[in-house]
């Protein structure tokens, strides 16, 4: 099969939210009691169920009324075992806003700066074939503009990643660097900064730079700063852990494309997606990080400014997208898609409503009636994203 780049990139990281704004038998929805607010999601939930064929669906929305949880469909199609809100899952690009927020705050406390060059921390990594990491800003690889080339695009990456080979390679071991240096054999697909480009290896080498500035590996400081401060019982950095922490749903995919039947993946080297999309969560705890952050409990007013500004090329903000829906809601956020997952995190600017959601298949494209079912009380058209 062809690996085009918008494939590679959904499988080990998604697009950000502008993007997800697009484009066995299911069990009987199972919800807190939320009255009518959540209706139309849950509704939409099932209608997602049908229509793309999915084994289930999970996700929590809170909003000034309270927390409010829902599970449909399976989440084993041997057993027939239900979803349930609690499980773990692999989260994704839903990294990328973790990682966004170290580096963030790193900046706040002097320690860098987001125009600082990838070079000076990173000193002859991005060189060669083109590539001139003396040119590229930690801020441009924050928002895409960098210009280097995602590692994924690269063809005996894409092998690993894909059918047949992925079963037999889904337990190998990667490090950032390696990865990085498979994507720098490459030349960079624009100038920085004269383009934008959704590029994995941009959060792989922002996971490296706060692993040089700190000294300690970029998981370290998300669970530091972000997860215990939190409260994040449910979320981790694994690693090289291939398993995940129960409760949890068995992973289904038909490795894009190369598969005519569903097979379990549930098990996986999450080394592959790195700072760019390994980390493992639930919906209840995504929303509290969304919520946390928008209130400015992770980062000061400058730099959860820096964050949400819209950049060049229609970028997007710091390691979230945003996007407006038909009712005129803006909603910033991102989606993640890895090996058997795909997440959709959205929460408007002030941090008061906020969505996490989950299938345990990676052939969930069409998030967008979701998003409008809960901001706007109905599945719907979207807006102009920004």
């Amino acid at each position: 099969m062809t690996h085009s780049s918008r494939t590679v990139r959904r499988t080990v990281g998604a697009v950000a939210v502008a993007a997800a704004l697009t484009a066995g038998a299911a069990a009987p929805a199972a919800a807190a009691p939320g009255g009518p607010a959540h209706a139309a999601t849950g509704a939409a939930m099932e209608q997602s169920l049908r229509t793309s064929a999915l084994p289930g669906m999970i996700a929590t929305a809170v909003d000034e009324k309270g927390s409010w949880s829902t599970a449909t469909g399976v989440a084993d199609t041997t057993t027939g075992q239900p979803r349930s809100p609690r499980e773990r899952f692999r989260i994704g690009s839903v990294t990328k806003p973790f990682v966004a927020t170290v580096v963030l705050q790193l900046q706040a406390e002097g320690r860098l700066d987001l125009d600082d060059t990838v070079e000076r921390w990173l000193p002859g990594l991005v060189s060669g074939n083109g590539n001139d990491g003396s040119a590229i800003t930690v801020r441009q690889l924050l928002n895409h503009t960098s210009g280097v080339f995602d590692y994924g695009d690269d063809p005996g990456m894409g092998a690993a990643l894909f059918a047949p080979a992925f079963l037999t390679r889904r337990y190998d071991t990667y490090s950032l660097e390696q990865l990085v240096r498979i994507a720098v054999a490459h030349p960079p697909v624009f100038a920085p900064g004269t383009s934008h480009r959704y590029s994995n290896t941009n959060y792989l080498l922002a996971g490296m730079v706060i692993e040089r500035v700190t000294g300690r590996p970029y998981g370290e400081e998300v669970e530091r700063r972000i997860i215990r401060p939190l409260g994040l019982t449910g979320t981790s950095v694994p690693g090289t852990t291939t398993g995940l922490p129960r409760p949890h749903a068995r992973g289904y995919s038909t490795l894009f494309g190369g598969s005519a039947t569903p097979l379990d993946v549930t098990e996986l080297n999450p080394s592959m997606a790195g700072s760019a999309g390994e980390i493992v969560s639930t919906t209840a705890d995504l929303t509290r990080f969304l919520s946390a952050l928008m209130r400015g409990r992770l980062l000061p007013p400058a730099e959860l400014a820096e964050m949400t500004t819209p950049g060049p090329h229609g970028s997007g903000g710091l390691g979230l997208g945003s996007g407006t829906l038909s009712c005129g809601v803006t909603v910033w956020g991102h989606d993640g898609g890895i090996h058997g997952s795909s997440t959709l995190a959205l929460t408007t600017r002030d941090g008061r409503h906020v969505l996490a959601l989950n299938a345990n298949a990676d052939w969930f494209r069409d998030k967008l009636p979701l998003a409008e079912a809960e901001f706007c009380g109905r599945p719907g058209q979207p807006g102009r994203p920004s």
